[in-house]
């Protein structure tokens, strides 16, 4: 019995099922000696000679009741799940989700989860892989919140422009991320202004700068060291005043430990009012991206998540930890350096390729 998580095969400890398929071959061999036992006994019937001196006939079967025969095919061709049953995935199954970068906290839930779905059910021993592949998929489907379409909500709202904060920690390809929604933003024929509300890192604003550039956006900036909250504010003046569609504000990269500078984040939060806080992170961080969206999360109260560098990694279980942690879409998946290198996240897609 194997089967795939995250594009790796897995194959469980057999040993203790090896025991039980012993014990249920030995109950086959005492049915077949009754059966021999009953053929005699017709024989002699047939023959007129004398029958062994038989048992009183047990009671006659109750209405529900299962008959002896069908109670010794259930004990042939079905296992109830029990505590110990279970122990043999278990391990295994954890591993397994450790290894594809789920989180630890994550990955005990989901297993918990599952032993909770398990325990007690009686299955065919060839439905048992077939069992949990479908709670994975069902348990994938609730932690994954089905993502918004942001190009969808800029051209609806009315009164405009409609604003996005982007925030994060450094070194996520956060500022990239967002040229490459101000592209897609233009395909569909949306006016953008740039917010370079990063005012600490040093070349931030250039960066930024050469994006609006290549994109035809127009970029508000202030000094390095201002208030990176007038920036956005301003930004969002000029797309007022010019009828712009959309405001993507950037924001300083920060450490999630950081208190001074998530309080930051938070003014400019609520000096600016987005429409929705967009978390950037990458898809290659594991058990840090909790810890991580954790803090966003409770000094802004993000709207959703884009994960980079999905192209480098093929497990997955980041997108399943932020997922369960936050209770928030993944909208986009970064996938390369250029501006059409990010896709919307597909949830369907997404469990296919974890191999369920």
């Amino acid at each position: 019995m194997e089967f795939s998580v995250a594009k790796q095969k897995y194959k469980p400890n057999l040993e203790k099922l090896e025991k039980i398929q012993k014990a249920l071959e030995e109950a086959k061999e005492s049915l077949e000696e009754k059966k021999h036992a009953l053929d005699a006994k017709e024989l002699k019937i047939a023959k007129g000679e004398p029958l062994d001196k038989e048992k009183p006939k047990e009671e006659k079967e109750k209405p529900g009741e299962k008959s002896f025969f069908k109670k010794a095919i259930s004990k042939i061709s079905k296992i109830k799940i029990t505590e110990k049953e279970f122990e043999i995935y278990e391990e295994e199954l954890q591993m397994l989700l450790l290894e594809n970068n789920v989180a630890l906290e994550v990955a005990e839930k989901i297993i918990r989860r599952l032993k909770e779905e398990m325990i007690g059910k009686e299955l065919l021993k060839k439905e048992i892989e077939t069992e949990i592949q479908d709670f994975f998929k069902k348990i994938i489907r609730e932690i994954l919140i089905d993502p918004f379409d942001i190009v969808k909500a800029v051209k609806e709202k009315k009164d405009k422009p409609y604003v996005i904060l982007f925030c994060g920690i450094n070194g996520t390809g956060k500022t990239t991320t967002i040229a490459k929604i101000a592209n897609s933003l233009k395909k569909q024929g949306l006016s953008c202004v740039l917010a370079a509300a990063d005012t600490f890192r040093a070349a931030s604003i250039e960066q930024i700068q050469k994006h609006g550039d290549k994109l035809g956006f127009k970029v508000i900036s202030h000094e390095y060291g201002s208030d990176p909250a007038a920036v956005g504010f301003d930004a969002i003046k000029y797309a007022k005043k010019n009828n712009i569609d959309c405001v993507l504000i950037d924001t300083a990269g920060r450490m999630h430990t950081e208190k001074n500078l998530l309080k930051e984040i938070e003014k400019i939060s609520k000096v600016n009012n987005p429409d929705i806080k967009i978390f950037v992170g990458e898809a290659i961080t594991g058990n840090d991206s909790i810890e991580q969206i954790k803090s966003f999360d409770w000094a802004i109260g993000i709207s959703g998540i884009i994960l980079t560098k999905a192209d480098t990694d093929e497990k997955g279980g980041t997108a399943l930890s932020v997922g369960y942690v936050t209770k928030k879409p993944i909208l986009y998946l970064g996938i390369g350096q250029e501006y059409d290198n990010i896709i919307p996240f597909n949830k369907e897609k997404f469990i296919e390729e974890l191999g369920l």
